[in-house]
């Protein structure tokens, strides 16, 4: 405790050997945001596969087979889609209670709904194609025909959406930690961190709340800029511009 609130390195009173500083425990700043960048990956990169293996298995299922599943699976997720994403987070939070791994089901039950969308949206534009109508004509089964003719013709959708959405999940993510729903102390979280550092942001301890605020901001900057660059990739009409 004695190397409490101790201030980067490049300010006056600062401490040989933390570069950012530490926090109210006398923890070092740097080597808590570094633990925090590997909770926020795995959280992150969890959840939108989650979220991208429900919302992409509902989307083909919804526009290939059409129909009655079609409706049952579009109006689930219309119903979804009315909650407001956090709000429906913390509930279901505050029932399967602070833990990494509640939250990566967490945030994968409550952000499928965009893969589901959008993937069910170049379905029904692939079921139309010369190849498919070929596989149905062959005897090919329904589920024969979404496996190895739709999905490997949709991944590269539901891959740069799972970028794009790898930043929302992020922040949603910091999100809960920072309101205590999220993931638990010790654990360096950046949201905890956030949490930690308000009221030291009062008694001018600035870099409690700024440097995991700037890399909160960082890496969905990066993920977002990985998800335009990977659209880039794989759409040739963009790829000519």
């Amino acid at each position: 405790l004695g190397d409490r609130f101790k201030p980067p390195i490049w300010q006056s009173g600062a401490k040989e050997g933390h570069l950012l500083g530490t926090d109210h425990l006398g923890r070092d700043v740097l080597s808590r945001l570094i633990f925090g960048a590997r909770v926020s990956m795995i959280v992150g990169f969890t959840a939108v596969i989650v979220a991208g293996l429900i919302g992409t298995f509902l989307g083909i299922l919804s526009g290939y087979l059409g129909g009655w599943v079609d409706q049952v699976i579009m109006r689930v997720t219309d119903a979804w889609l009315a909650l407001p994403a956090l709000t429906f987070a913390i509930f279901l939070a505050a029932i399967l209670g602070p833990s990494m791994w509640n939250i990566v089901i967490i945030l994968g039950t409550v952000y499928w709904t965009r893969y589901a969308r959008v993937i069910r949206g170049e379905v029904l534009s692939l079921r139309e194609r010369e190849y498919v109508r070929l596989a149905i004509v062959a005897g090919c089964s329904k589920w024969t025909i979404m496996r190895r003719h739709i999905l490997p013709n949709v991944i590269n959708s539901a891959i740069v959406l799972a970028t794009l959405q790898l930043g929302v999940v992020i922040i949603a993510e910091a999100g809960l930690s920072f309101l205590g729903v999220g993931v638990p102390p010790p654990q360096p979280a950046w949201g905890l961190m956030l949490a930690d550092g308000k009221k030291g942001m009062m008694a001018g301890y600035w870099w409690l709340t700024v440097m995991p605020g700037f890399c909160i901001m960082l890496m969905v900057l990066s993920a977002n800029l990985l998800g335009d660059w990977l659209r880039v990739k794989f759409d040739p009409q963009l790829r000519q511009l």
